[in-house]
């Protein structure tokens, strides 16, 4: 997880800048800062599993761009100024082609949805630094979530974009269960945390939990055996009826026998 933001800016700052800025094709954006992805598996896990929960639901949809830990730059020109977030889904981007980095001036448009996992590293930038980016580059929603109940409680946190460009928190629901749960507009999904800080989406248009990698593989494989099974039984299906057919044809043939015998 890359833990280190450069060139903050207040909310009010504007990105990207001025429009009779030119955009310098020579320089190189690099795809890394040399930061590890995640401190933890707690972070880790609840990172990858959003995103390629997200990359199954929309992988239809060329217009749907979902990202995990890539650099985000929103000031033209400038290699020292970017952000990166844990998970981010832009709707409209030009394919959905693979990318080494978002540069928000040449993609026409900033990330729509953005979640940030709190680490010991991380958590007060993303209240604070990162949020008021984020409210600048025009996100629309901001979701944090807190994989171990140390930072900030409730551990989810959702707020979306208001007409003023600032953000407003979303309000959550706790099941019977304890589950907590709270709504994105921009995905349409439920984002829940289950007891034991375990993060899932949920969308209610299905009644449908989104599948994690490892629940997606399972089912791959599932199915695959199904398949084998299936296919397995088929064929000693035929091998009966063949044996079947072929014991018929024995005793028809000894019955002609035996009635060609004298009396």
């Amino acid at each position: 997880m890359v833990s280190k933001t450069t060139g903050l800016a207040p909310a009010s700052a504007h990105f990207p800048p001025d429009e009779d800025a030119v955009d310098d094709p020579t320089i190189d954006y690099p795809s890394s800062d040399g930061e590890p992805m995640a401190e933890s598996d707690q972070q880790y896990i609840p990172l990858t599993n959003t995103v390629s929960a997200l990359r199954v639901r929309y992988h239809h949809r060329d217009d749907v761009y979902i990202a995990g830990d890539m650099l985000v730059y929103y000031r033209m020109n400038r290699t020292d100024v970017s952000v990166a977030p844990d998970v981010f889904a832009v709707f409209g981007a030009t394919g959905n082609h693979r990318r080494d980095s978002w540069l928000v001036w040449r993609e026409g448009r900033a990330p729509d949805f953005v979640m940030e996992i709190a680490s010991r590293a991380t958590w007060r930038r993303d209240i604070s630094e990162k949020r008021s980016i984020y409210a600048a580059m025009g996100v629309r929603e901001y979701v944090r979530f807190d994989p171990t109940g140390r930072y900030f409680t409730p551990a989810l946190v959702i707020e979306r974009l208001d007409s003023d460009g600032n953000y407003r928190e979303q309000p959550l629901t706790e099941g019977a269960d304890g589950t907590v749960r709270g709504y994105s507009a921009v995905l349409e999904l439920e984002i829940c945390v289950l007891p034991g800080r375990e993060l899932r989406l949920y969308d209610p248009a299905t009644g449908e939990w989104l599948l994690t990698h490892q629940e997606t593989e399972d089912a791959r494989r599932a199915e695959a055996a199904a398949r084998q099974a299936e296919a397995a039984a088929r064929q000693s299906a035929e091998t009966a009826l063949l044996q079947a057919e072929a014991d018929n044809a024995r005793l028809r043939e000894q019955l002609r026998l035996l009635q060609q015998q004298p009396e």
